[in-house]
């Protein structure tokens, strides 16, 4: 099948159907765009015509055995897989997908304590039990980096009835952990490996960046192609590896989170995508690549700045580091991440990938040009130039120990619950995440006991003005927890339902 990598089945598909000029007596309501005449003058009538629903001749994403299906099984071959799903509810849903296909209520997987909000979603659709693994940090960058080897199979000694292992590789930084490490260690349990990949879409497809998630021997994976390839937003692919999975059993779940009238837009996106990163991958980021290492060696050069750069790999949690984000430290400047984007904003018409209270990062992707990357050189160049540096925040104490699970996360959510003031939380069992930047690492997790280490912890953090995300009150001066006679009243009554 290789040499139909240049082919594009699905998009080739829609353009035969406009092709036979058919006059559509279905949805979308807007009729190819004639309905909604000011978006389709924007956008175009193309683009408004190919806004199509399933139809004979271009597939149904539940049960696709014609175009569609072609598609996917190139997909699978470009990334090593040996299945892949096209995603149009993005990759949440095929991260939530993993989750509900291998745990039942109960089951424990093993994942890092920074996994994405989905994963949470995740728990709580499946009923899984988190066994939670802390993530090394980057302490001069105050970032979260991966987990270890050595962890994971402390974890799977301690919890051998483990049903999978979750890891996210690589991170939003572009650190990785080692992942074909995790992986040996995993199988030598017989438990499998689901990969949050979200931001290596791009790694099958040069020498040069880490191994892909299946290439490191991976089970499942869902990658978000949009992110750092060329396909739309909210479009992802979801890779199968056979062997402690069955494929069926995974695209049954996936049914269950996938829409029923998929955006086509977003299907041709990703059949294109594969199609170019599959033909032309190798030349494409031997370009993207030299662009990021030109961009890098400028801004080592500015005083002020620091890179987080090769220096990083072989610290714990930093087996690789993905070359095409930079992230860049500016407190040297005397400002903080959040400052420096808006600068970057509104003073240079440049818009950063994300911003921490140390950091900004930068993607250096297929869209970019040696124009656009001397345009970030220079804004952040005279960015330099013009700060008076000054102190900021610099202070990130010890994380607090893991609090003790007290209910599992579905439980937590379909709980009764009620607010109370933080400063009184102390022995509530929380109904909210909490989650520090720096680093990126949930303090609390919904089921989880509220303890006063964490209550002091987060005054400490809103006295340096750290970024705190998670709970309804943007003050965090309250919080949502269970009402503990309503959640033992559910536990009787659970219990009782089992006898």
């Amino acid at each position: 099948m290789a040499a139909q990598q240049n082919r594009a089945p699905l998009f080739e598909a829609v353009q035969n159907y406009l092709a036979e000029g058919i006059i559509p007596f279905h949805v979308p309501g807007h009729k190819q765009g004639r309905g909604l005449p000011e978006l389709t003058a924007y956008l175009g009538s193309r683009a408004l015509a190919m806004d199509l629903t399933c139809l004979p001749g271009l597939d149904n994403i539940f049960n696709p055995h014609e175009a569609l299906a072609e598609a996917q099984a190139l997909a699978a071959e470009a990334y090593g897989a040996d299945y892949a799903y096209f995603l149009v509810n993005g990759t949440t849903s095929g991260i939530q997908a993993m989750i509900m296909a291998v745990c039942q209520p109960g089951d424990k997987i093993i994942m890092p304590r920074n996994a994405h909000k989905s994963a949470l979603g995740g728990l709580i659709m499946s009923g899984a039990r988190p066994i939670y693994l802390h993530p090394e940090v980057n302490h001069e960058f105050g970032i979260s980096t991966g987990i270890t080897p050595e962890k994971v199979e402390e974890a799977l000694r301690e919890h051998p009835d483990a049903k999978a292992v979750f890891v996210v590789y690589p991170n939003y930084y572009g650190t990785a952990s080692n992942l074909p490490a995790i992986v040996a260690v995993a199988h030598r349990y017989g438990v499998p490996v689901l990969v949050d990949e979200a931001h290596g879409a791009h790694f099958a497809f040069h020498p040069d960046l880490p191994p892909s998630s299946m290439e490191a021997g991976a089970d499942l994976a869902a990658v978000s192609t949009h992110k750092l390839l060329g396909s739309l937003t909210q479009s992802s692919m979801l890779l199968v590896r056979e062997g402690l999975l069955d494929h069926r059993h995974v695209k049954a779940v996936l049914n269950l989170a996938q829409t029923t009238s998929p955006s086509y837009l977003l299907l041709c996106s990703l059949d294109l995508a594969r199609k170019q990163a599959a033909t032309q991958g190798r030349e494409i980021f031997t370009r993207v690549l030299s662009l990021a290492e030109q961009c890098r060696a400028a801004l080592r050069q500015i005083e002020g700045l620091r890179l987080l750069d090769r220096e990083a790999i072989g610290r714990p949690g930093c087996w690789a580091l993905d070359p095409s984000k930079i992230v860049v430290n500016v407190t040297g400047l005397g400002l903080s991440g959040y400052e420096a984007e808006a600068i970057l904003r509104h003073r240079y018409g440049l818009q950063v990938e994300l911003s921490d209270l140390y950091n900004l990062l930068f993607l250096i992707t297929v869209g970019d040009t040696p124009e656009t990357v001397a345009a970030l050189i220079a804004a952040l160049r005279d960015l330099a130039e013009v700060r008076v540096p000054r102190k900021v925040c610099k202070y990130t104490p010890p994380l607090p120990s893991l609090p003790p699970v007290a209910a599992l996360p579905r439980e937590a959510f379909y709980s009764e619950t009620k607010i109370v003031p933080l400063e009184e939380a102390a022995g509530e069992i929380s109904a909210e995440a909490i989650t520090a930047y720096p680093p990126g690492i949930p303090l609390i997790c919904p089921g989880e006991l509220i303890t006063q280490e964490i209550i002091d912890y987060v005054n400490v953090l809103k006295r340096e003005n750290a970024d705190l995300q998670g709970l309804e009150d943007p003050e965090f001066n309250r919080i949502r927890v269970l009402k503990k006679v309503a959640y033992l009243e559910s536990q009787a009554w659970a219990l009782a339902g089992s006898t």
